[in-house]
């Protein structure tokens, strides 16, 4: 596809930028929310890989990319602000998809928005046991290992460089590693560049998972769901960021709900394969 259109949308959160590819119409449309700590230009490849004739919108959630950052308190507040872009552009989704943090956002979007998706694709969604929600893990450990990430970068090369041996982006298709870096950084203002996604905002949005339970309103989602889920990994004592957080029985609650087991791929599935992800999404 060609390169898409940016715009921006002032929520109540504050300003939201998506990116749009064709134009709403006669083209079926699917929509695209990005896991925490990325951004809407990471799934270009995907978007790469769908057919000609496809209308798509990718949005920057609050906190991620080229959208504001206010401090994150709880997930609500995330897709409430892709909800209220959604609502405004009025945009029938032939499909909705979620990567991970996306997932749980687009059942939040889903269940306050049901006539909005056709059907729903969720993506290793962060979606834990019920019991996550009822005595809440502390996630302080989390917390101070994200917000200590490197946040100054003399450019996208430098960032590249420091990653594409690293695990998990050693598993990554190196051109959605280039993406991610290229559009994860922006200017700081000082002749060098930040992450768009700074590393305390991220750090809040691992530590507040839990604040909103998604389990009453996977019961009032009424369209197909499938769920593309990886591996549990084994933890040694460090969290792996590359193992499953998807209950293995999750398709199974929601009412017309589909696994599909992907073992061997990780959590960071659309970055490894794109094209197969992409399928994925489209299929039927």
């Amino acid at each position: 596809m060609k390169p898409p259109k940016q715009h921006h949308f002032p929520s109540s959160y504050g300003d939201i930028c998506y990116f749009e590819w064709g134009t709403a119409g006669d083209a079926p449309s699917i929509l695209l929310l990005h896991a925490t700590g990325f951004h809407a230009r990471c799934w270009d490849k995907v978007v790469d890989a769908f057919p000609d004739g496809f209308h798509v919108i990718a949005v920057d959630q609050l906190g991620h990319g080229r959208s504001a950052k206010p401090a994150i308190t709880d997930w609500a507040m995330i897709a409430g602000a892709t909800a209220e872009l959604l609502e405004l552009l009025g945009t029938r989704f032939a499909v909705g998809a979620g990567h991970s943090m996306g997932g749980n956002c687009l059942v939040q979007i889903a269940a306050r928005l049901p006539d909005l998706f056709e059907r729903l694709v969720l993506i290793d969604p962060v979606i834990m046991d019920r019991a996550a929600y009822q005595n809440p893990a502390d996630f302080s450990a989390t917390y101070q290992m994200v917000a200590k990430r490197r946040n100054i970068w003399t450019g996208p090369e430098a960032m590249i460089e420091r990653f594409k041996d690293r695990h998990p982006y050693k598993l990554w298709d190196p051109a959605v590693l280039r993406d991610y870096c290229e559009y994860g950084l922006l200017p700081d203002g000082e002749g060098g560049y930040e992450l768009a996604c700074p590393p305390a905002t991220e750090a809040s949005v691992y530590a507040t998972s839990t604040t909103i339970d998604p389990w009453p309103m996977i019961e009032r989602i009424a369209q197909p769901v499938r769920i593309l889920r990886a591996p549990q990994i084994k933890q040694d004592g460090n969290f792996d960021f590359a193992s499953s957080p998807t209950p293995p029985g999750l398709a199974d609650n929601f009412a017309h709900g589909r696994d599909v087991y992907l073992p061997d791929l990780t959590h960071f599935m659309p970055m490894q394969d794109p094209e197969r992800i992409a399928e994925l999404i489209i299929r039927d």
